[in-house]
């Protein structure tokens, strides 16, 4: 089985060994995501709502360069910092992936995460 690397401009450079995505067995499956500026690689911040904005485009550009979209997610795995921001995670995360058939989703709490975020995301698509 081949692997493609996706790697885009569209979302943030890595931060460590590991790629944007890999393409394999008719999946892309998605490195989680933070709130970074893929513009700036900077940190954007503010509450859990913006940051997962900011995260959700990330996955958006990642699944785009990968010949994918939200419409093809099949599992999300959220990491929040805070269970308390659950809630309005939530909600951010329902406006894009409403309707009929939302992804699978697990969602955990944990220690911490990257440059001091509140919200982490990762993913699994079909390829389109």
């Amino acid at each position: 089985m081949s692997k493609r690397v996706i790697a885009t401009p569209a979302a943030p450079k890595a931060i460590g060994p590991y790629s944007q995505a890999i393409v394999a067995g008719g999946f892309v499956h998605c490195s989680g995501q933070i709130a970074l500026d893929p513009a700036t690689g900077e940190f954007v911040g503010g509450d859990v709502r913006a940051q997962t904005e900011r995260v959700l485009k990330n996955l958006e550009g990642v699944l785009a360069a990968a010949g994918s979209s939200f419409a093809k997610v099949v599992k999300c795995n959220v990491y929040l910092v805070d269970m308390a921001d659950f809630a309005a995670m939530n909600e951010v995360y329902g406006q894009r992936f409403s309707g009929d058939a939302p992804p699978a989703r697990a969602t955990v709490a944990v220690a911490g995460l990257p440059r001091g975020a509140r919200v982490e995301i990762d993913c699994l698509a079909l390829l389109d």
